[in-house]
């Protein structure tokens, strides 16, 4: 039997206007899962997170991400999967992602290493489509697995392009006590969009991406705006304009929804104003009756590793 141990991060995905192509890696924050790998034919996991989880594995992201590694391998295994620490579902920032890229992570290891990083993010991506209702993005996947800024050029076939990280990424997030599910945020947007929306969205895109090459964290800034999602779903974040005009006030580059929400994301230029806004989130979501846990770091260039015991 042996038995491997893996982190992957928490993610922000979309970065505003990259719905599905973008997201970038938080530091400090993720999940923890172990596989011990045996003889056999089974899939077990175990949840000592103290975060509830479905108990059905069929239910859990793990279970098609493991499912399709294990297929590509051609190999058959007893695979004890472990929950260790866990992101709270629905937060926005990459929970399921993150169980997801550590398990495969874990599972790849204990393999010997058959695959490389990129095919680990389609497998991953398995997890993603479970909760998604049969969309596999990997907007969440790719930065957990790959560590920085990552653009997601094509999904047939899968093209993913690590971008470089300014040294002065800072990002405060701010996930409020609210539940909102992916497939319910996936719910209320359009189905199709006017040519001049998909025009400023593609605009904000080639900003941003251009910022990032170029490392202009003003250009970023003023790239990173919705128009595709965030008109819908800032509905299921309390006060949403209000805060994010708060936060713009303050110095902030930009505010959007992180991922499919609730978490909010701010992007600042330095750690003392990411830090203020980090308080002033907390009090905007606490004065109305919403506590709230705040993140602000760095942007990370670091994905998912193997952690010795």
């Amino acid at each position: 039997m042996k038995k491997v141990r893996a982190f992957a991060p928490a993610t922000v995905a979309n970065m505003g206007c990259g719905f599905d192509i973008m997201g970038m890696t938080l530091n400090g924050v993720g999940d923890v899962v172990s596989v011990e790998v045996s003889e056999g034919d089974e899939l077990i996991i175990n949840n000592v997170s103290g975060v509830e989880l479905p108990e059905d594995i069929e239910k859990n992201v793990i279970t098609p991400a493991a499912r399709a590694l294990m297929a590509a391998a051609g190999e058959k295994k007893k695979l004890v999967f472990t929950i260790e620490k866990k992101i709270h579902p629905g937060s926005g920032i990459g929970s399921s992602a993150a169980s997801s890229a550590a398990a495969v992570y874990a599972l790849n290891e204990a393999l010997g290493r058959p695959f490389d990083d990129e095919k680990l993010v389609e497998f991953a991506m398995e997890g993603e489509k479970l909760i998604s209702k049969g969309v596999p993005h990997a907007d969440n996947v790719a930065p957990a697995i790959l560590g920085g800024v990552v653009l997601l050029r094509s999904y047939e076939p899968l093209d993913i392009v690590r971008l470089p990280v300014p040294g002065k990424f800072c990002c405060t997030v701010a996930h409020p006590e609210i539940m909102v599910s992916t497939a319910m945020a996936r719910q209320v947007l359009p189905k199709e969009i006017s040519m001049h929306t998909a025009v400023t969205q593609w605009g904000n895109v080639a900003g941003l991406v251009a910022g990032l090459a170029m490392g202009d964290i003003d250009l970023m800034g003023r790239s990173m705006m919705d128009v595709v999602a965030e008109p819908y779903r800032k509905q299921f974040i309390p006060e949403f304009d209000r805060l994010k005009e708060k936060v713009l006030k303050m110095g902030a580059l930009a505010m959007n929804i992180s991922g499919a929400g609730p978490s909010v994301f701010a992007l600042s230029k330095d750690m003392q104003t990411a830090e203020s806004i980090g308080r002033t989130m907390e009090e905007h979501f606490k004065s109305l009756g919403h506590n709230a846990d705040i993140y602000v770091t760095k942007v990370s260039n670091s994905g998912a590793k193997i952690i010795n015991d």
